[in-house]
């Protein structure tokens, strides 16, 4: 019963997750009903969220892409040592 009441709370308080009026109107054009609080200050603020989504990414597909094909093929990789020591 508790799980049915936090997820109805949950579901139908959407609301509050929307900025109010005064946030909305102070927020440049972009950002306008999705955030809250004082907007970006400067151009510089973009350009330091852009950066930091460019490295977000860039970790995610290299992570992505060392995880499924790995690339060592050395006989005398580090890995080999502790996967063949018995």
């Amino acid at each position: 019963m508790k799980r049915i009441i936090l997820s109805a709370f949950l579901l139908f308080n959407t609301v509050a997750i929307f900025a109010c009026p005064v946030c909305e109107r102070n927020q440049p054009k972009i950002l306008r009903g999705i955030t809250h609080g004082a907007g970006p200050e400067s151009k510089w603020d973009y350009v330091i969220v852009w950066i930091a989504v460019i490295i977000a990414t860039a970790t995610l597909i290299f992570s992505l892409k060392w995880l499924i094909r790995p690339g060592e093929h050395s006989g005398r990789h580090i890995k080999r040592f502790i996967l063949n020591n018995e």
